[in-house]
């Protein structure tokens, strides 16, 4: 191959590299929003707030199909209510029958499966953690505990059962005073 035909090769091949990168922009997925249901939703209309006013500019104008009706007081967005998918919902199920079977293994791989479907969901965690408690491993069903509630932002009830779930592994680990403070987090929570 003359030296003029390898260099247009590979100039070539450049060139369908960089088309290929380009088209996988393209393919990103699903938008931010769809898999971290915690946005804000005024994030999601593409309005950030900014602290102490600073830097903060009028949303785009609304269309006429998004403008409330006049004399009606629009509803503030509703509460974040994390809810476990069919498919996750029947593997936890599963895994609690067997839990109560008192086959904790198997139990605990059917919860692995649930979190394979809904990794970000904080009920999954908090499953995963329940078994891990009953099973023994009390430092485990805490680390577990401590991901949903990270999850569970926005959700005050999640993050109530959460907490919960902490104090019962730090009293099972015999950190009676940590676990007061967990239970009283807990409470606190739960009236919200």
């Amino acid at each position: 191959m003359s030296p003029r035909r390898l260099g247009l090769a590979r100039i070539l091949v450049a060139a369908l590299g960089g088309a290929l990168a380009l088209s996988a922009c393209a393919l990103v997925g699903p938008p931010y929003t769809a898999t971290h249901p915690q946005t804000a939703a005024s994030a999601r209309r593409g309005v950030i707030q900014q602290p102490n006013g600073v830097g903060q500019s009028e949303p785009p104008a609304a269309s006429a199909a998004q403008q409330p009706i006049a004399g009606t007081n629009a509803a503030p967005p509703a509460a974040i209510q994390y809810q476990l998918g069919p498919a996750a919902q029947a593997l936890v199920a599963t895994a609690q029958t067997q839990e109560r079977g008192g086959n904790y293994g198997l139990a605990a791989e059917t919860l692995e499966r649930a979190l394979s479907i809904e990794p970000r969901n904080p009920l999954v965690w908090l499953a995963l953690s329940r078994e891990s408690l009953s099973s023994g491993n009390a430092a485990q069903a805490y680390g577990m505990a401590r991901k949903a509630l990270y999850l569970a932002s926005g959700d005050a009830s999640v993050q109530a059962s959460a907490w919960g779930l902490i104090a019962a592994t730090l009293r099972a680990e015999g950190r009676n005073q940590e676990a007061l403070a967990a239970e009283h987090k807990a409470a606190l929570l739960a009236v919200q």
